[in-house]
């Protein structure tokens, strides 16, 4: 298979922002009096925040969201890093000429927060957030928008995540997919949403994309 255009899951997926969204959850689940563990936390992250208050308390989304995200900005740069071989892999993908994207569920202002802090912001051509579609992931929509900002082809784009949103969103757009075996959520859980590649390592991609 011919790669020209890898498409990522920003956070669980290149920046560990998962003690942050965590902890944020939990804040909010306190502040609102909901017996939450730290497990129901982890069940929430990836969809959008919209998505999993509403499971909660439909009548408070609105207010949940808005503590949430209070506690998620405040706390922000204390929590969050690449994770291990990201900057390295990015900067090899680039320079053997692939074109690279951002697809997440995040809200602009916090996506361009992460990638700065982490200086990984310079490698995007194009970024697809909450702000920028109609239907998140695992809708297509997120996906079709980026590969059209590249003027890219379904047959030669991969999208690489850490949540099952990630894998559907990719197999609805009829793109490749990677799940990264370092998701909170397990590499036995997603392999059942039979990804095209499992990478256990970021660098993984450079053998896939024979780099």
């Amino acid at each position: 298979m011919s790669i020209h255009t890898i498409l990522f899951d920003l956070d669980g997926t290149l920046i560990d922002t998962n003690e942050l969204i965590i902890a944020s959850f939990e804040h909010t689940f306190h502040h609102y009096g909901k017996p939450f563990s730290r497990e129901k936390a982890i069940e929430f992250i990836g969809p959008p925040l919209k998505e999993s208050f509403q499971q909660i308390d439909p009548a408070q989304v609105n207010a949940m969201i808005a503590t949430y995200r209070e506690h998620n900005l405040q706390h922000h740069d204390e929590y969050v890093t690449a994770f291990p071989y990201v900057v390295e892999t990015l900067t090899r993908l680039k320079k053997h000429g692939l074109q690279l994207g951002i697809v997440t569920t995040k809200m602009r202002h916090t996506v361009n927060k992460g990638l700065k802090l982490t200086a990984i912001d310079h490698f995007f051509e194009t970024i697809i957030t909450l702000d920028d579609v109609t239907h998140a992931k695992p809708h297509p929509e997120p996906i079709v928008k980026a590969m059209s900002n590249l003027s890219a082809q379904p047959e030669t784009t991969l999208m690489v995540g850490d949540n099952s949103h990630d894998i559907e969103a990719g197999q609805n757009a009829g793109v490749a997919t990677a799940a990264v075996a370092w998701s909170l959520r397990g590499k036995e859980e997603l392999l059942a949403y039979n990804p095209t590649y499992m990478l256990d390592d970021i660098r993984d991609l450079l053998t896939i994309i024979e780099v």
